[in-house]
């Protein structure tokens, strides 16, 4: 059995999974929203998101995971009952996908497991591979056929970054890395080259 490697504070990471042998994960739009909602609860209050995008069987998440000092223990959720004495933060992403797959079961009266083992975490390593997975993961549904524009795929972060609504998405942090909304809407419409970043990604 594969040991993951611990989430350690103040790095980013594409997080990312996919449905047991394949099967679907978001099976209405309500799930959709349902996942979102949970991410706000478990996640937010450990990590800063920067890009995201959900796919019928699979997502794909870029975060930086907050420094310890940075998390503040009141605004923590679990799903068990018993306040860990640690923050640990591989545990807060369980305690998401075991949510999930507790409220798909019962909605789509199903049992078992929905995702595959333990979820994939890769560190991000340089500024070069943040840019090119930022692209990855919003070019996910046009490269699997869902959309032929990425802005018209309604399940992922791209819409956001470009608009100016409300978020808690690190939009202003995602842009400056492009240098300006124009270079980062320039970048997302030109055919990157994937091949440096294969390795680290999923289909």
């Amino acid at each position: 059995m594969e040991v993951k490697q611990p989430i350690e504070y103040g790095n980013y990471y594409h997080i990312y999974n996919r449905g047991n042998n394949g099967i679907d994960i978001f099976l209405s739009i309500e799930n959709y929203n349902h996942f979102l909602k949970l991410y706000a609860k478990y996640i937010e209050p450990i990590a800063e998101t920067f890009a995201w995008c959900l796919l019928k069987n699979h997502f794909h998440i870029l975060v930086r995971i907050k420094e310890e000092n940075e998390i503040i223990n009141e605004e923590l959720s679990y799903t068990t009952t018993e306040i860990p004495k640690v923050i640990n933060p591989s545990r807060q992403f369980s305690h998401l996908f075991n949510a999930y797959t507790q409220s798909v079961n019962k909605r789509h009266n199903r049992t078992g497991s929905l995702f595959e083992a333990t979820f994939e975490r890769k560190l991000v390593t340089s500024e070069h591979y943040f840019k090119q997975l930022i692209f990855y993961i919003h070019n996910n549904p046009v490269h699997h056929g869902f959309v032929t524009d990425m802005k018209l795929y309604p399940w992922s972060s791209y819409g956001t970054i470009i608009s100016d609504k409300s978020t808690k998405l690190k939009r202003n942090e995602t842009i400056e890395f492009y240098g300006d909304i124009e270079n980062f809407i320039f970048y997302h419409n030109e055919n990157q080259n994937m091949n440096e970043i294969n390795n680290l990604i999923i289909e």
